[in-house]
């Protein structure tokens, strides 16, 4: 009995210290920095996002029949999808090297 007593008054005190830490934070006029790992991360999902846009619009212009899904080992993905990450990728290194190839 005495564990129990002493079990939920430890769970009512970390109870306790989570709600004053979150007030805390919410109170404090902190802004968060992002990262360069998270803002490269945000921007080739916008990058993606744009060139799926645009894939899914050229695939229903011309009518292209694509299946709905492809199986990657588990995992069944849109193969647009696929494609538009990978663009987005290689896009960088494509136009690093683009002046290299034109100047040859």
């Amino acid at each position: 009995m005495e564990l129990l007593i002493f079990l939920v008054s430890l769970f009512l005190l970390f109870l306790l210290a989570v709600r004053l830490k979150t007030r805390s934070y919410r109170s404090s006029n902190v802004e968060a920095i992002a990262s360069p790992a998270s803002r490269a991360l945000a921007e080739l999902v916008a990058v993606a996002g744009g060139i799926y846009l645009s894939l899914v619009l050229l695939v229903s212009f011309l009518k292209i029949e694509l299946p709905e899904a492809v199986a990657i080992g588990p995992v069944r993905v849109d193969p647009l999808a696929i494609v538009a990450l990978l663009v987005a990728l290689f896009q960088p290194l494509f136009f690093s090297l683009w002046p290299r190839i034109k100047g040859r």
